[in-house]
């Protein structure tokens, strides 16, 4: 296994495994936000839960996208 930098792995190809989680990871981050912003009055449990979901899917994203595919 070679040692990469933070920038090289981010440029490296990702495996198709992670480039779904790195979806999935957008997908909950873009419905956490709309409960957080939503322009109408929701109850709070929802606008936590739309927190956690921002988080969740930032951290999946993250983790997706320093994947790499060995050759």
């Amino acid at each position: 296994m070679r040692k990469l930098t933070l920038l090289q792995r981010i440029m490296a190809p990702v495996p198709k495994f992670f480039q779904r989680m790195k979806m999935l990871g957008l997908i909950l981050a873009a419905i956490g936000g709309v409960l957080v912003a939503a322009p109408y009055e929701i109850p709070l449990v929802l606008v936590n839960i739309g927190g956690y979901l921002i988080v969740a899917g930032a951290v999946a994203t993250a983790v997706a996208q320093t994947a790499v595919e060995e050759k």
